[in-house]
Parts: C-alpha cells; structure tokens; sequence
C-alpha cells in the first residue's frame, strides 16, 4: 500500500501535537529551593547554601541579591523558599523562610524585606519558630500569601516527631500569620490554653510543597513520608493530620510507626504515595495554556527524580503520571510553579530552572 507525502505531514504533526516544549532558562547555580515571579520577566529564587538571586528572562542574566539574613546551611538546612507579596509593585515586598541558628540549635524563621537595586533592606525576621533544636532536617518550609494577605507557613517537624502533636511547638505545623509576624485574627486555638496561637493545623511530618487556591480558600500541601507514605492533603483550620500517629509509611529500617493507618480524629490524605517519591514543590494547575490538566496536580519528586501528575480519571480515581521530558533528565526536581502566561516552571537541585510551554 503507497502512502502519499501529505499523509506522511499529516502522521508526523498528529503523533506530535502533544509534544512539551521543555526550555532551560538557567544552570549551573546552586541547590534552587524556591522561586517566585517579580514579573513576566522576573524570578526572584533561593539558593539553599544561602543565596538570593534574580533571574531576568529578557536579558538571560542572573544577578545576586545582597545583604540576605545570616542563614544556617548544612544538611536539609539552608535558604528555602521566597515569595512576592502580592502588592510588590507598591510595597516591593519579599518574604523569605531560612534555617536559623539560635542559641538552643536550629529553626525555621520567616524573615521580610523590601527588594531595592538589588539589595534587600528593613530586612527583619518577623518569626523565629519555636521548633529550635539541634538536628539539621525537617524545616519544611514553604510560605504562601491568603486572599486577605495573611500568610501560610509550613514547618517540619525538625526530626522530633512526637512534638508534631503538641500544640506547645510549631514543629510539624502549619501556621498563619499576619505579615508582621502576628498569629492571623480567626486562628483555630487562640483561646486554647498552652497552645502556639500561629497554629492553623498540626500533625504533619515535613511539608515541602504548598500552593493555595485564592478562588476556593482552600490550602493544598505535600510533605514526605517515611518509607512511603508521601500525601497531598487539603489543609483546613484546627484538622489533625495523623503524624506519627497514623502513616502509610514504615521505618527506614522496617518496623510499622504509630497505630496504623486511620484513627478518629484524624485526616486522611487526598492521596498518599507507596513507595515514597519525595515530594517537594507543588501546584494544581488552572489550565491557562494546557486546558487538558485543569485542577491536575503536579509534585516535584527528589528521589524518583520526575514530575509526578495527579488527576482524576473518567471514573473519579486518582490517577498519576508522570512528564516524560522531565523524568529523562534524571534529575531532583526541587520546586514547581505555574507562571503567568500558565507555563509550568520547575528548579531542580542541580542548579536549573525550566519551562513547560507548547
């Protein structure tokens, strides 16, 4: 059977017309924990060992920002993540979460400043966590801004996990703020007696990404599990979300942890990953420039080195996948962020950041 050209054209963009266009914007930089948009031509990103660096995608250049906060590095501790406030035109306003070295060990702090010629200034943390001690793993952190501009934060629970209970310390919570510092007006334990009134939720292990949906009010977050037991889970005011209590996860050495994997009271994650994948970075896609992943999840995953995507088949069962262009690059893929033309942007820890486009 003979075929003509015009078929040959024809096979070639229909087997292609889903290809992802994969575009490397920077490399050779150091771990890239967080990033963010100054701009359409902007991103503001994080070096773990301490950085702060701007990349402007107009004249393909990076440029160092001076005068960051004395950050303590080593292990998983390091410059972590970094937003733009949401009036940054007006108020030029960074907020940054770090490890910091305090006189009882090391914590997770939310420090703020103004962005001017690249330098920061009134630089001031306007929280020192109290989940201070001298291990060098589990600081979380993310931090995103609410629709009334109060603050999420994420912390870990600093490797002490039976505190992620206790509503005496900020390790293994989440908590809201106010963009000085202050616990938010409605926090769920204000009035409880003993309890850290930042608290917004409790019971997580080491939550690394976050991404809040300003439309729905609803908080999204993934943290790492053991062996296995990675979530996602929707978090909502005052909820318990099981760890070490319940988990999917085992011991790195075997053993089960805590009591199972439900009991009353406490969450059940939207989906949990066996075995882990080592979430870091995440985002539910609106579907600007690929409408076919409206409401998808994608998760960065360190140890399987790929962008794991998460949706809902035609029967309503949580499905993954993952994005082939990016697992060929075999790399630990660090944060994931939808930009504003709806590309997907990613870090990695080899020093790059990418985009998703057509």
């Amino acid at each position: 059977m003979k075929f003509s050209i015009s078929f040959y054209i024809c096979l070639f963009f229909c087997v292609n017309a889903n290809a992802l266009k994969l575009t490397k914007l920077t490399e050779d930089q150091g771990v890239i924990w967080g990033f963010d948009f100054i701009s359409a031509h902007q991103i503001v990103f994080t070096e773990r060992e301490g950085k702060l660096k701007v990349l402007d995608l107009k004249a393909k250049k990076v440029s160092t920002i001076k005068e960051v906060p004395e950050v303590y590095e080593g292990g998983q501790a390091g410059l972590l993540d970094v937003i733009v406030d949401s009036k940054f035109d007006k108020n030029k306003t960074l907020y940054l979460t770090y490890s910091k070295e305090t006189k009882t060990g090391k914590t997770t702090a939310i420090h703020k400043a103004k962005l001017k010629n690249n330098s920061l200034i009134e630089g001031k943390d306007i929280l020192i966590t109290k989940a201070s001690f001298g291990t060098s793993h589990h600081f979380g952190s993310r931090v995103r801004e609410d629709k009334d501009g109060y603050l999420f934060v994420s912390i870990g629970d600093r490797g002490k996990r039976d505190l992620a209970q206790k509503l005496e310390y900020h390790n293994g919570k989440i908590l809201r703020i106010t963009k000085e510092g202050k616990p938010a007006p409605g926090n769920p334990f204000l009035k409880v007696k003993n309890a850290l009134p930042e608290i917004y939720s409790y019971g997580h292990r080491n939550p690394q990404g976050m991404y809040y949906d300003s439309q729905s009010n609803q908080l999204w977050v993934n943290e790492h599990g053991p062996r296995g037991g990675d979530e996602i889970n929707l978090v909502e005011a005052s909820k318990n979300y099981g760890w070490p209590v319940i988990t999917y996860g085992r011991e790195y050495y075997g053993p089960k942890i805590g009591e199972g994997t439900h009991k009353e009271g406490m969450e059940q994650p939207l989906y949990y990953y066996v075995p882990s994948i080592a979430t870091s970075g995440l985002v539910r896609y609106s579907g600007k420039m690929f409408p076919q992943w409206k409401d998808n999840f994608f998760s960065g995953a360190l140890k399987l080195q790929h962008i794991n995507r998460l949706y809902k088949d035609k029967a309503g069962k949580w499905k993954e996948d993952r994005i082939k262009e990016v697992a060929d690059l075999d790399e630990r893929i660090r944060s994931v962020k939808e930009g504003p033309e709806g590309a997907i942007y990613f870090s990695t820890d080899e020093g790059e950041i990418y985009k998703i486009s057509k």
